[in-house]
């Protein structure tokens, strides 16, 4: 059993909030909710919202983890138990071809994930309509998102409107779109799938310096001298940038959640309305930076007292980001930060 009361580099978000991810809606609310169950199945089903409802509920606490970095433990959740919805008479609704579930998603951008059958069963999964005894604002998953308890919570999609048996695995969207890992393992730190460029086609792209509009996920750039690197509208989810140089960098728009900054030389570097979602300055230079209109949930500026045992501190000097009244930042940006971090950053922003 972990030792830690955190899957490794996560921070506790304030009590009172519930960071909203990814789309706040489902586009469609006009359409009656139903929800249903297809694909290699014994037979079909589909309930309303209010069938559902009526069905017997269930309270738990469920931790919740998210891949940019921030964990809300113990939150209480009451719905209804997806393995209830599976077992309507005394014989399992699936076939024995079945091997993955897809939960599909109401949304515009078709957002589904998966798991195994048997990762199911284990899981017990919650069909939840009530988060904290109040009903899901729909920002959050409302009228009904799916919690599944052990994994990073893009695997708990919001506004769930089928469940697919599958006999062969089928990515879903955060998993074929972005890159996230399959497994999803917040214990394993399963958060990214490999890199998606080889070490030779990475090299040509270093030696260019123009990122732009471009698909670097994961690419290995730590410990180079990429002074003034054209980045913009690139997507560098997990890229490693740990102690570069990148002054004068363009980041505008581009998209760096959990990417690794620490100890960079970021000086006069440009992140207007980048997503920044969990990457880590921690040791880098901010100095007349600008971060206007950045997405911040998850960053650290320094690192969280409890990850200094984890594998990837180890080895970092563990200082603080170097920020003043140069930087650039919105302040109410801030307010996506855990307060220690929060409170680091307006204490720099007002030092002399």
């Amino acid at each position: 059993m972990p030792q830690s009361p955190l899957p490794p580099n996560q921070q506790l978000v304030r009590g009172d909030r519930w960071p909203v991810v990814g789309e706040r809606s489902p586009g469609d609310t006009t359409t009656p909710w139903t929800l249903e169950i297809t694909g290699c199945v014994t037979r079909p089903l589909k309930f309303t919202l209010d069938q559902l409802g009526s069905m017997p509920q269930s309270t738990r606490q469920i931790d919740v983890h998210c891949v940019t970095r921030w964990s809300k433990p113990a939150m209480t959740f009451t719905g209804v138990r997806l393995l209830d919805l599976l077992h309507v008479s005394d014989c399992p609704i699936w076939t024995s071809d079945a091997q993955f579930v897809s939960f599909v998603a109401r949304s515009e951008r078709n957002h589904s994930t998966s798991l195994p059958l048997d990762e199911v069963l284990q899981l017990d999964p919650l069909i939840a309509f009530e988060a904290e005894g109040k009903a899901l604002p729909t920002e959050n998953g409302g009228p009904m998102r799916m919690v599944v308890p052990g994994k990073y919570f893009y695997k708990s999609v919001k506004w769930i409107q089928r469940f697919e048996f599958l006999a062969e695995e089928r990515l879903g969207y955060w998993e074929s779109e972005a890159g996230y890992h399959n497994g999803a393992d917040p214990w394993r730190e399963q958060r990214y799938m490999a890199p998606t460029l080889t070490k030779q086609a990475a090299a040509r792209v270093l030696e260019s310096r123009d990122f732009r509009n471009q698909n670097l996920r994961g690419i290995h750039a730590a410990h180079r001298d990429l002074t003034g690197l054209m980045a913009t509208e690139a997507l560098l989810r997990d890229a490693d940038f740990g102690s570069c140089t990148l002054q004068r960098a363009d980041f505008r728009d581009a998209n760096l959640s959990n990417a690794k900054l620490n100890d960079a030389d970021l000086r006069s570097s440009d992140f207007s309305n980048a997503d920044l979602e969990g990457a880590d300055f921690s040791g880098a230079d901010l100095r007349e930076c600008t971060l206007h209109g950045a997405s911040l949930f998850g960053c650290t500026f320094f690192p969280p007292s409890d990850s200094a045992s984890n594998e990837e501190h180890r080895d970092r000097t563990s200082r603080p980001a170097v920020i003043d009244m140069t930087t650039r930042i919105d302040i109410a940006s801030l307010d996506a930060l855990v307060e220690e971090q929060k409170q680091f950053v307006l204490r720099s922003l007002k030092s002399e």
